[in-house]
């Protein structure tokens, strides 16, 4: 082999060495490339599965429930936000009890029960601090008339707890109460953070032409009422004063 066959055959080897280097380095981004996309693609399936965990009821939930209306009704989700919070908001205000409360009411966040006649209502609503934190757990019991303004005061019916969510948040199924005599038109509620005092009060609805005669109502305890599809949608924020 002469010097010239020599000197072309290195030239070829350099050039095909030199084409080479960029295409295996090519191939090397691409397939860092892949397998990035695919990690992104699957990380919102990994956050569904985490958040529908975290949303699952506990054992210890589900071993208290006296009620299977304890799941709360789908129409909730389609309700707007609870307003907001302000910094040092003032607690929400206590008000009597009256003479009907009863204890040990059953768990559960719908009070319909069939053969009471009276128009839908759906309350709900959040339990805060005055610093505005969500307190999770947050324990409520309501109580109210039937439609015609008459307590339960034998049974359960128009009575029941419930346990506000990791923020705070609760959701009532119900009826809009009658008027008990001598009375404007409310809703009975014990609120009581984990470990704290309860704070006993009553809420309000809003146009009654009974709100101005009442001995105790309280234009802090109005409740924000709107029409619904099936009746009416309220919302109430409390306001606890603990730590």
């Amino acid at each position: 082999m002469d010097s010239r066959t020599v000197l072309s055959f290195s030239r070829r080897l350099l050039w095909r060495r030199t084409l080479l280097v960029p295409l295996a380095a090519a191939l090397a981004a691409c397939s860092a490339l892949g397998r990035s996309e695919t990690k992104q693609a699957a990380s919102p399936t990994q956050g569904a599965a985490a958040s529908q965990r975290s949303e699952a009821p506990s054992s210890a939930t589900q071993t208290t429930t006296q009620s299977s209306d304890s799941t709360p009704p789908a129409a909730a989700t389609a309700l707007p936000v609870t307003p907001a919070c302000e910094d040092d908001d003032d607690p929400t205000p206590p008000q009597t009890a009256g003479p009907f409360y009863t204890p040990n009411t059953p768990l559960r966040t719908s009070l319909l029960e069939s053969g009471f006649a009276g128009t839908r209502l759906l309350l709900s609503g959040q339990v805060l601090s005055t610093r505005c934190a969500p307190i999770a757990g947050a324990l409520l019991d309501f109580w109210h008339t039937n439609d015609v303004g008459e307590y339960d005061n034998e049974g359960y019916t128009f009575r029941g707890h419930q346990f506000a969510d990791d923020q705070g948040r609760f959701t009532l199924e119900t009826i809009v109460p009658g008027i008990y005599p001598g009375r404007t038109r409310h809703i009975h509620v014990r609120v009581q953070a984990p470990n704290q005092p309860i704070l006993t009060t009553q809420l309000y609805f809003p146009g009654e032409s009974g709100n101005q005669g009442d001995g105790i109502f309280d234009p802090a305890l109005l409740v924000e009422l709107t029409d619904a599809a099936e009746g009416k949608q309220a919302q109430f924020t409390f306001v606890l004063d603990v730590p």
